[in-house]
């Protein structure tokens, strides 16, 4: 269980340095990319988005410096890049900032915005969300968290937009490197009001529910004994590291990623130094 303003993971952020050489290498690893968005001027970013069943991914960039995005240039200046931000996916903004207020959290939001959207037709239409955040400082595995309450899905999960070369369909999994797995998995778990539960391998799980993906928390050496042969370490210590994808069919996937894909067990695995410091599983169900 969580918090009732929450329904699982909704979406991982990709904090890149070039926004267009970020789409270029994702769409080269097999995926559907949508037509590059444009944020407020107050926000100051730019995304592309990856669509799959219920869930996605956004490459998110800065396209000029603003009080709003500081903490993405923060980011990247420390990191040069990866999952910065995780959403998740909530029923109402407005509900749930006033809860987590309830829970002792300054909330930032709820937040309203919109960016234009390009319709596979050639209409024009507009992408609506609310949001709400926990405070920048409560971060678990230095990983910010946000809920979206998505006002268009029908102008955001395009069916054109979810269908893959690499034949993804869900998040199942979003990795979080952290020397500190107990610590940081069970701050995140007071934060959702969710649970922690232990991994044969050392790693902590926190559920985020609705058949959406789970948090794993583990080591860098860890990740790297999960997925033998991949080349782990030009991840931080401490930082979102990766995803592991459900696919339809394992070997497109494996044909789709190409030269940059290692195989790994049952997986396919494509290194975080391939895919803006965010290492990408390849599994199938």
């Amino acid at each position: 269980m969580t918090i009732k303003s929450i329904a699982g993971i909704d979406h991982a952020v990709v904090a890149v340095n070039d926004l267009d050489a970020a789409a270029a290498t994702w769409k080269q690893l097999g995926f559907t990319i949508s037509p590059r968005g444009t944020h407020s001027a107050h926000m100051g970013t730019g995304n592309y988005t990856i669509m799959l069943g219920e869930d996605y991914m956004e490459l998110l960039g800065v396209l000029h410096a603003t009080e709003h995005n500081a903490p993405t240039r923060i980011y990247l200046e420390q990191t040069g890049g990866g999952i910065e931000r995780v959403a998740f996916t909530t029923p109402s903004a407005a509900a749930g900032a006033a809860e987590l207020r309830t829970m002792g959290y300054q909330a930032i939001g709820p937040t309203d915005f919109e960016r234009p959207v390009t319709m596979p037709d050639g209409r024009k239409a507009a992408a609506k969300f609310a949001t709400f955040q926990w405070p920048v400082a409560e971060a678990p595995g230095g990983v910010r968290l946000f809920a979206c309450q998505h006002k268009t899905r029908e102008t955001v999960w395009i069916a054109e937009l979810q269908q893959h070369a690499n034949t993804a369909t869900r998040i199942a999994r979003l990795f979080i490197v952290t020397p500190d797995v107990e610590e940081d998995a069970r701050h995140l778990a007071k934060m959702i009001a969710g649970e922690v539960r232990a991994g044969a391998d050392g790693s902590a799980v926190v559920p985020t529910g609705f058949g959406r993906a789970d948090f794993v928390f583990l080591t860098r050496d860890a990740l790297g004994t999960r997925y033998p042969g991949v080349d782990v370490s030009t991840l931080p210590d401490r930082a979102g590291a990766g995803l592991e994808l459900v696919v339809d069919d394992l070997s497109a996937a494996k044909s789709a990623i190409g030269g940059k894909a290692v195989a790994s067990g049952g997986a396919v695995v494509v290194p975080p130094a391939a895919a803006n410091g965010v290492l990408l599983a390849f599994v199938q169900d």
